[in-house]
């Protein structure tokens, strides 16, 4: 799958598609079956599939202090988009001149003059443009001049509940892990880079591997028993998902202490998979008192994923 990073980036070669925009927070089971109609319609024209995304999000760019939280991150998101059989993303930048176009403006010269749009599909509440004047008739309008068909993407239920981002997110805040999984079709997982932290888990006998998370999560923050899995090694373990308040920091970590031989995996690609929440994220007055809750926890993993063995 190709990435392509901005509207700037896009060659000669990349005109002629079908296209979906939206955030693909998930890329959850509604997702995947507008995707799916997608691959049929690129068949039938003979033209890739391409998925357009933001980075940041409209809602992070007009109002971070309460945009939602990611289900996904961005490595997570490309990683399921390429599962989907998605042949290029385009990531466009949000800024303020992508947010003050005419709507007009930019299904003429991004979605026509630049991509080639064939065939696009958008979710049946999607706004874009100056004062989000763009909507799914607008585009319907502007593809029957331009020569493209617009859709809006169809209602996916899962036992009896509409799929979509927000509800996986709701999920996820009060750590509903099954229902988030049964919305996603996989289990719950969060993807990133493994890197350098401050060794304290060295120190109190639970080296982590850390994935800093540059978008605050939607999950709720704690610890969980966890899988986890690095190209074909595969461990169990337990993770605190949080901002470390023992240690007065704030910025989003992921730490997975994995159970038996790991070795040195900085810089590699980690897929952290959530199997039970085990207990909020808590301050603690003293280093040794973090130290005892933390092998408590990765014992209380243990024996969770004991019981789940013999289920």
């Amino acid at each position: 799958m190709e990435l392509i990073r901005g509207f700037h980036n896009l060659q000669p070669r990349h005109r002629g598609c079908v296209l979906a925009i939206g955030n693909f927070d998930g890329v959850h089971l509604g997702h995947q079956a507008l995707l799916s109609g997608l691959r049929e319609q690129s068949a039938a024209l003979t033209v890739p599939v391409v998925v357009q995304v933001f980075e940041p999000t409209p809602r992070e760019f007009f109002d971070p202090a309460n945009a939602p939280g990611r289900i996904a991150t961005f490595r997570g998101k490309l990683a399921a988009l390429e599962a989907a059989g998605v042949d290029r993303v385009l990531c466009a930048r949000f800024d303020r001149r992508l947010a003050q176009m005419p709507a007009a403006q930019f299904v003429e010269e991004m979605l026509h003059q630049r991509l080639g749009v064939r065939a696009l599909v958008v979710g049946a509440d999607f706004r874009f443009g100056a004062g989000r004047g763009g909507d799914l008739a607008l585009l319907q309008e502007q593809g029957r001049r331009l020569g493209f068909i617009a859709e809006a993407a169809g209602t996916v239920m899962s036992a009896g509940e509409r799929v979509s981002s927000t509800a996986i997110r709701a999920a996820l805040e009060v750590s509903d892990l099954e229902r988030a999984a049964r919305l996603l079709g996989r289990s719950y997982t969060l993807i990133g880079r493994v890197r350098k932290g401050l060794q304290l888990g060295r120190k109190l006998d639970m080296p982590t591997a850390n994935l800093y998370l540059r978008r605050r999560p939607a999950l709720r923050f704690g610890i969980y028993a966890v899988e986890a899995a690095c190209g074909s090694r595969r461990w169990q373990g337990v993770a605190n998902i949080g901002v470390r308040p023992t240690l007065e920091h704030s910025a989003c970590l992921l730490e997975a202490h994995l159970f038996g031989d790991v070795g040195d995996i900085y810089g590699e690609v980690l897929q952290v998979s959530f199997g039970k929440f085990l207990r909020p994220e808590q301050r603690f007055e003293s280093l040794e008192l973090l130290r005892a809750q933390m092998h408590a926890d990765a014992q209380q993993a243990r024996n969770w994923f004991g019981a789940a063995a013999v289920r």
